[in-house]
């Protein structure tokens, strides 16, 4: 499941991957995330949070390039990823290369302590 939130006030966009993730499961994501990002500004912050992902389809992958492309699209500052298991990194590196702006700031954690740090809050 992938789960897509926001706090408008703290100007910080939320993405949770949920158990198994599916690319069908991206269609409703990626509604919901042009109703999130409506409610941001350039410069806002965005957290994906992989610690309760338990296996992603490699059909994924191009879905997560086309959730990123919005992403830069509207604006982002900072991107901090939690990924406690190295194992169930996606190719996240290789995906920023080809997804996101050069120079935006991208930051990986292992934990949501960590990230709550690099975001400020």
């Amino acid at each position: 499941m992938l789960l897509v939130t926001s706090n408008k006030s703290r100007q910080l966009l939320y993405a949770h991957f949920i158990g198994p993730v599916r690319a069908e499961e991206f269609a409703a994501g990626r509604a919901d995330l042009a109703v999130q990002l409506a409610g941001m500004s350039p410069g806002f912050h965005y957290l994906a949070d992989f610690t309760h992902l338990e296996s992603m389809e490699l059909d994924c992958t191009v879905e997560i390039g086309r959730v990123m492309e919005m992403i830069a699209a509207a604006g982002v500052g900072l991107v901090v990823r939690v990924i406690p298991d190295p194992s169930k990194d996606i190719g996240m590196n290789i995906l920023t290369i080809f997804h996101y702006p050069p120079g935006l700031r991208v930051i990986t954690c292992q934990n949501l302590t960590e990230a709550a740090n690099a975001l400020g809050v």
